[in-house]
């Protein structure tokens, strides 16, 4: 089924610039997601804890509790929304997998197609939950935001405590994003310029420099530009390493791969693969800002499939070409001027895709800032504090644990795979559990209890690397 939202009616009138804010009254400057956040506030003696929204009747009407703030500026296209999920799910992070494949073998060969596969149909139940069912069958947007649908599934024993704490996991599982790009644009750096006196650490000092912009950007399709150029670059990158690769084709041998490796780095394996396609997070903001919702199903799908297949591709090749040399960031192994010239790129791809998960961080903590009882300029400023303190975390952790691949792994295992394999299956099976077939039940309930084995084992294998790695320093 297709979910497409019904247009949302005006609560009040508002003045809105070409950048989607208000230019009077004490909204001015707010982004989006807190002028959602003051109108769920308006609404809510209409809104049931469900998300519902009642007329004088007590019937479900036609229109969800969305203001109508999806103003044609402000919304984007699928190809728009797309270019975002590529960057999300084909990011960087590709980086990791040979690695990955060198420590789970033939077993994490079938677990990239698989986390595919998953993470697609749990991003569109995901959004699903989203959506009821009015009389007349037909579909309307009651709920915006992932913790809307937590809150609803908690709504009778704890009607607040789901979403917070879906909250806490999607700002860790952002703000280690942030930290990976910073980590990995370091290593790029100097790796790149190895005649310069300069140490990872200062060149992570550069990096953050360049990043301080991003405290500004308050608008999502700033944000889409910006992932338009460096998914592009992700693509060049990756045909120029599966070229390089494919000219030592004749060197290449299966027989240095195993069944699954050793036990514990396979686990951590599992982690470094769920987390390159976790995009779950985004996922409701970009539906919602969507001009045809009804397309995001099939945007879901061929962005799914074509990182699955490049993924593949560069996993397989990179580990065949360098087999048990291969190092934890792939271009690592490239000769000095090739290694040189990507490194570069994918430096530039780095800083570019750091915005994304930075902007989806900041508006998530912005939304608790807005629900305090302050004066608007108090509110501003406790929101820039905020972004900076943000911005200099994701600094400090990068400079103290340079760790790509086992920071990646322990972000899969901690947040990725409750993000994208345990919580949307528990929501789908919480809020449609009478409209589900028995098919539909079993594969939710197995990806539960895939999710959660996932993520105990990823976890504590996870933790154990790190211990072991500060431990040898």
């Amino acid at each position: 089924m297709n979910y497409l939202g019904t247009p949302a009616s005006l609560i009040r009138v508002l003045k809105i610039t070409k950048f989607g804010f208000a230019e009077d009254s004490d909204e001015e400057n707010l982004s989006f997601a807190l002028r959602d956040t003051l109108d769920r506030t308006y609404r809510q003696d209409e809104e049931d804890p469900d998300g519902h929204v009642e007329d004088g009747s007590g019937q479900l009407s036609e229109e969800p509790p969305v203001p109508s703030l999806e103003i044609a500026s402000a919304q984007i296209t699928s190809w728009e929304a797309g270019w975002n999920v590529t960057n999300a799910i084909q990011g960087i992070f590709v980086l990791g997998l040979p690695y990955a494949l060198l420590n789970s073998g033939y077993l994490g060969f079938l677990l990239i197609i698989l986390a595919a596969m998953i993470c697609c149909y749990t991003g569109n139940i995901l959004i699903a939950c989203l959506y009821e069912e009015d009389e007349e069958g037909r579909p309307v947007r009651v709920r915006n935001t992932y913790e809307d649908i937590a809150n609803a599934c908690c709504k009778h024993s704890f009607p607040r405590l789901g979403g917070r704490l879906v909250n806490v996991a999607q700002v860790v599982e952002l703000m280690m994003t942030c930290i990976l790009y910073l980590v990995v644009s370091g290593n790029l750096m100097y790796h790149s310029f190895p005649s310069l006196p300069l140490s990872q650490a200062s060149w992570s000092v550069i990096a953050f420099f360049i990043l301080l912009p991003c405290l500004l950007i308050k608008n999502l399709r700033i944000v889409s530009k910006l992932s338009l150029l460096c998914s592009l670059a992700q693509f060049i990158i990756t045909f120029i390493v599966i070229g390089y690769c494919l000219t030592h084709i004749t060197q290449m041998s299966w027989r240095s791969v195993t069944f699954y490796g050793n036990y514990e780095k396979f686990l951590e394996s599992v982690g470094v693969i769920i987390f390159s396609y976790t995009s779950q997070i985004f996922l409701p903001t970009l539906e919602g800002k969507m001009v045809h919702r009804e397309k995001f199903v099939n945007m879901m799908t061929w962005t799914h499939l074509i990182a699955c297949i490049f993924k593949t591709a560069f996993a397989v090749l990179g580990f065949l070409t360098w087999g048990e040399e291969t190092k934890e960031v792939i271009t690592d192994n490239l000769p000095s001027a090739l290694r040189t010239v990507v490194n570069v790129c994918l430096l530039v791809k780095a800083l570019l895709s750091y915005p994304l998960p930075f902007y989806a961080a900041t508006e998530i903590l912005q939304t608790c800032i807005c629900a305090l009882d302050l004066e608007h300029s108090r509110k501003q400023t406790y929101s820039l504090v905020m972004r900076g303190s943000l911005l200099l975390v994701t600094f400090l952790v990068s400079m103290y644990i340079p760790h790509f691949s086992l920071l990646m792994g322990l972000t899969g295992s901690m947040t990725g795979a409750a993000m994208s394999f345990l919580l949307p299956a528990l929501f789908h099976l919480k809020l449609k559990w009478r409209n589900l077939t028995c098919k539909d039940k079993v594969l939710d309930l197995s990806i539960v209890a895939l999710g959660t084995l996932c993520s105990l084992s990823g976890l504590i294998c996870s933790v154990t690397a790190l211990i072991e790695a500060f431990g040898k320093r």
